[in-house]
């Protein structure tokens, strides 16, 4: 895989995410407790066998860079690299990443001269999948493709999120329509006969008659630098579309677990659901890697915790936890109760001189207080939480803005570093 280089698009704003993108990047945020959105699609290029990669950057990079810095470093004897280019002035641009498209073009210089690549994948940042790119490379070859766009089958009811692909017997993509809301539109992209023929594609999908972008594209160098030649800004809305009129576009179908987290309430359930004693998807099949945390092993005491996962550093006294993912070095107090809750945990302890100080200034320590109750919530990191507290949304309000919360979707996010007094009640 020595000819491919991966690009990983991690330049968007992911407004759609916030407040967890409040002071990150969105390719920054954890999930699952102990990793980042980051590390998924590296993972998989290194499990892939890619070693050379690119991550586009652009809006509050600061943490993404550290992460990547810390944890992708190849040694001296390995050609590999896992780099970092972020939006630039340069003379020929003077502008930020006006979109997908456009964030490629604007580093096409940093490909251009490197005989050896011959092929480039580019894959999005806010993905959770495990996908063997090795496989849609052999497809890519096999068709002689310009282009290839992996396409997962999805049901009619989620079909309109996505841009949804047309393709005939040979798996050709005829067609490109992104985020269809017409169902007039949306039924003339439906493909029952190729979804459910041969062994091409699972009896499972047989409800799924619709192919979406994966939004992982693998161009030929050449028609990358072709097809990008303009002023379009976006892969979905305009580069795609007009290839398929030019170009030889293919289809690669991709059977597993694939799940876009771009927003508040796909990140959580999506969380609640890797809490389930068979989970769709399993970070440890996934073979993913992270930072390592010399954490020393978490703690329990007379508690019950059922369908949870606990990472590393965490103490947990006498409270009722379950369908929740506990971060690293969770501090949970007695009496707390947690349910189908993401606590993203700390990224330090405070010790005995730091309490005593918490204390004199009136300064809540890091962790969930006693006989707090959270329901249906993700809780940021570093975050301070009181005694008696109630973040369970009994209102059922959808979406609201409070002075150290915020309400999505009905899901409770208390951002990074808040402080939620004692006795408060959301």
């Amino acid at each position: 895989m020595k000819e491919v280089l991966g690009i990983v698009l991690s330049g968007g704003q992911g407004q759609r995410l916030f407040p967890l993108t409040k002071d990150r990047s969105k390719p920054a945020v954890p999930v699952c407790g102990k990793y980042r959105l980051i590390d998924i699609p590296i993972g998989n290029c290194l499990n892939s066998h890619i070693h050379k990669i690119y991550i586009l950057t652009q809006f509050n990079s600061a943490s993404l860079n550290r992460h990547i810095s810390h944890m992708y470093r190849f040694d001296d004897f390995h050609n590999g690299f896992v780099d970092i280019l972020a939006a630039e002035q340069s003379i020929e641009s003077h502008s930020w990443y006006q979109g997908t498209a456009d964030a490629v073009r604007k580093n096409l210089r940093h490909i251009q001269d490197d005989p050896t690549i011959k092929y480039i994948l580019v894959l999005s940042g806010d993905q959770i999948y495990s996908m063997n790119f090795q496989k849609l490379i052999h497809n890519h070859l096999k068709n002689k493709a310009d282009i290839t766009v992996a396409v997962t089958p999805v049901e009619e009811k989620k079909a309109s999120s996505f841009g949804v692909v047309k393709v005939d017997d040979d798996m050709i993509i005829s067609d490109f329509i992104e985020k269809p809301q017409s169902e007039e539109v949306l039924a003339d992209f439906k493909c029952s006969s190729v979804i459910n023929r041969g062994v091409s594609l699972k009896k499972k999908n047989k409800n799924k008659p619709y192919l979406a972008s994966m939004g992982i594209y693998l161009f030929n160098k050449n028609v990358l630098f072709d097809v990008l030649n303009n002023d379009l800004d976006d892969f979905g809305n305009d580069i795609i579309p007009l290839a398929i009129k030019k170009k030889k576009v293919c289809s690669h179908i991709f059977h597993g677990f694939w799940e876009d987290v771009g927003t508040i309430s796909s990140f959580w359930k999506t969380h609640i659901s890797f809490t389930k004693i068979s989970p769709d998807f399993d970070f440890n099949n996934a073979s993913l890697i992270t930072c390592y945390r010399n954490l020393h092993a978490t703690r329990v005491y007379d508690s019950t915790i059922n369908e949870t996962l606990l990472c590393e550093g965490s103490v947990i006294n006498n409270a009722k936890i379950s369908s929740s993912i506990i971060g690293n070095r969770s501090i949970i107090c007695s009496g707390v109760s947690i349910k189908n809750s993401i606590l993203m945990g700390a990224d330090y302890y405070e010790g005995n001189k730091r309490k005593k100080i918490n204390k004199l200034s009136g300064t809540l320590d890091i962790g969930i207080g006693e006989n707090t109750v959270i329901k249906n919530a993700i809780i940021d990191k570093n975050v301070r939480i009181g005694k008696n507290c109630k973040i369970t949304n009994s209102a059922k309000v959808k979406d609201f803005d409070g002075e150290n919360f915020f309400i999505r979707d009905g899901i409770i996010i208390i951002p990074k570093d808040a402080q939620i007094p004692n006795n408060t009640q959301i």
